[in-house]
């Protein structure tokens, strides 16, 4: 089955976690720019990471990916804290097991599992989506031709042949899209980039994803250069047949 659907996020601005919308059936979808939220980042940053994470941003090299993981932790932090009604600094963050080998690398998670949430950073641009069962989301930059054609190769066979017959131009973005849709279905799994990309087909097709059981993944609406996407679990595939209240 294909699904045609593009989904959009509200792009976060100061004060805008507030008031979040509801995860009313689908995923919250936010975007967060790393240069409009600056200023934010530089009133909020101290009071609302913790350790850790002050210390993953402290050893960035490069200004701007410095600046983008800043904008995405911060984002989340004031976001997750909206949901579960506490302040950010409080939020308390675990690792679930991993699905394929049972280690502490798993999906991240709050305290209690109370709100689902995932969260992509790439090239200036955050996305980040909550929801009430197991989701994830990724944005990529567009990369080059060559890279497009080498690393598609590891693809589905079915998406590496429809790569190869598209026009060289347009091979990056369609490449991109792949990928966007694999690693968010990856990291709604829980297993990331530890399964293989040849394992599940997805499809190339623009704005229209094959979709694999008890998952729904679609293609997010971002800036020209990029691709993005969301993943999430059915409610059906969490609590199995009979079990809803």
């Amino acid at each position: 089955m294909m699904v045609d659907a593009v989904q959009r996020p509200v792009e976060l601005t100061d004060g805008g976690w507030e008031q979040p919308p509801a995860m009313a059936g689908a995923p919250a979808l936010w975007l967060v720019r790393a240069q409009a939220f600056k200023t934010v980042v530089a009133r909020l940053a101290d009071s609302v990471l913790d350790a850790a994470e002050k210390e993953r941003a402290a050893a960035f090299r490069a200004d701007g990916d410095r600046d983008t993981y800043l904008a995405g932790h911060v984002g989340l932090r004031l976001l997750l804290g909206a949901y579960l009604d506490i302040p950010p600094v409080d939020v308390l963050f675990q690792r679930q097991p991993c699905p394929s080998c049972g280690e502490p690398h798993g999906r991240p998670v709050v305290d209690g599992n109370p709100v689902h949430f995932s969260l992509s950073h790439s090239g200036g641009l955050c996305l980040l989506a909550f929801a009430h069962t197991p989701v994830g989301v990724d944005v990529e930059v567009v990369p080059a031709l060559e890279v497009a054609q080498e690393v598609g190769e590891g693809f589905h066979p079915r998406e590496a042949s429809e790569l190869k017959g598209l026009r060289a131009v347009d091979q990056p973005a369609a490449f991109t899209r792949v990928w966007a849709r694999k690693e968010a279905y990856l990291k709604g799994l829980g297993v990331g980039l530890g399964r293989s990309m040849a394992l599940d087909y997805l499809g190339t097709a623009a704005d229209a994803v094959a979709q694999v059981p008890g998952w729904t993944i679609g293609d997010v609406a971002v800036d020209d250069g990029y691709a993005a996407a969301v993943a999430v679990q059915a409610e059906e595939a969490v609590s199995g047949p009979g079990d809803r209240s």
